[in-house]
């Protein structure tokens, strides 16, 4: 089945009482049992929804895996993963990630006793130095947000197999229309699905996709139990947003490739951050794993003040200035003050991500309109 077709069908089928062709939200949190244990599949509604069954279908699906679940948020399916872990256990992870993902393994999972290696990943061997008896779990966002960094995932899958390690990857700066780690080897895919999964900038939600069975035990055990599910009105709206993915990824994508070119030429800018060009390191890595280069871009001024970067982010208004990001709209982004604000100023600059970085977020919209919004916001 055709990429295009397979997001359209993932994980639907007609409702059996009545034919509708869009999974209905079930809108309930029990269910009526026959007799004592014997009931349709669904008791309670924190364990199983028939709304959520059809998303998490549709989850493993698009990831060509055997077995989705769905979270609350992005950051609760993270929750998940570590909770697979126990005190002592270490994780090697990449030292430019999301903020949220920082502060969850810093400031909750570390006073447990977790213990997580920051460290570069663009070159997979660097891993090895970093692995002994007490290590359960490689760590990996490929493009890092929001430095665009490309890890090799098929080579730490490598890695990760010589020494019996569980890969997660965070696939949402990619989305499964871009990048399928499962194929390249990994254990566990996850996604905040309120990006480019539900596409629109109204649900928060998060994904798992894997094909192991004990796997999928474990945290479907864990999900249930720690009850950081979604809704099923949430449910519909993944459900919804995934039947046009493959449509906005190719627009998100033609549009990032317009928009990082420019901004490479704009003489006021410096360093553009976008996997696409043959000299960003790792570039044939990207070609390799990835089907195009996606709609995320960092960029630099030339003139490094913050005050100039925040100026720039204060003055377009095509690109909205917001959180978040995969949503139809452009959005723009100051990581030092936003979403990385949580990761120390000095751990920010080691890792390459200074005060006046911007993120783009490149929308659907037409892209003659977007860089018009930049070269005015520029200046």
């Amino acid at each position: 089945m055709k990429t295009g077709t397979k997001f359209i069908h993932a994980g639907m089928e007609p409702d059996p009482s009545t034919g509708a062709i869009m999974t209905p939200i079930y809108q309930t949190s029990t269910y009526v049992q026959e007799a004592p244990a014997t009931h349709k599949g669904y008791e309670y509604a924190r364990s199983q929804n028939p709304t959520r069954t059809a998303l998490e279908t549709a989850y493993a699906q698009i990831e060509n895996g055997k077995f989705g679940l769905a979270f609350s948020s992005g950051v609760a399916a993270t929750d998940a993963v570590i909770k697979l872990l126990a005190p002592g256990d270490e994780v090697i992870c990449g030292n430019d990630m999301y903020g949220g993902t920082y502060r969850l393994f810093t400031k909750v999972f570390e006073k447990f006793g977790i213990k997580f290696h920051y460290i570069s990943m663009q070159d997979a061997q660097n891993i090895r130095q970093y692995v002994n008896d007490k290590t359960k779990l490689v760590w990996v966002e490929t493009p890092t947000n929001p430095l665009m960094n490309i890890c090799d995932i098929e080579a730490i899958a490598g890695i990760c197999r010589e020494r019996n390690l569980v890969l997660c990857v965070d696939n949402t700066f990619a989305s499964p229309y871009l990048q399928n780690p499962l194929d390249l080897g990994a254990d566990i895919v996850m996604h905040s699905a309120t990006k480019y999964l539900g596409g629109h900038s109204d649900v928060i939600q998060g994904a798992l996709m894997m094909n192991s069975q004990d796997l999928r035990d474990q945290l479907y055990f864990i999900q249930k139990s720690c009850g950081a599910v979604p809704g099923p009105m949430d449910c519909f709206l993944v459900l919804r947003g995934l039947k046009t993915l493959h449509l906005r990824m190719q627009r998100h994508s033609e549009n990032g490739k317009a928009i990082a070119q420019w901004l490479r030429n704009h003489p006021k800018v410096g360093k553009v951050y976008w996997p696409g060009f043959e000299d960003h390191p790792n570039h044939a890595i990207a070609k390799k794993q990835m089907r195009d280069f996606g709609g995320m871009i960092s960029f630099e001024l030339k003139d490094e003040k913050v005050e100039e970067a925040k100026r720039v982010l204060s003055s377009t208004k095509l690109f909205s200035l917001a959180e978040s990001l995969g949503g139809v709209e452009s959005l723009i982004n100051h990581p030092a003050s936003m979403t990385h604000a949580s990761i120390p100023r000095e751990e920010r600059i080691r890792n390459g991500l200074s005060d006046s970085l911007i993120r783009l977020s490149v929308g659907v919209e037409d892209a003659e309109d977007l860089i018009d919004d930049l070269a005015k916001a520029i200046g």
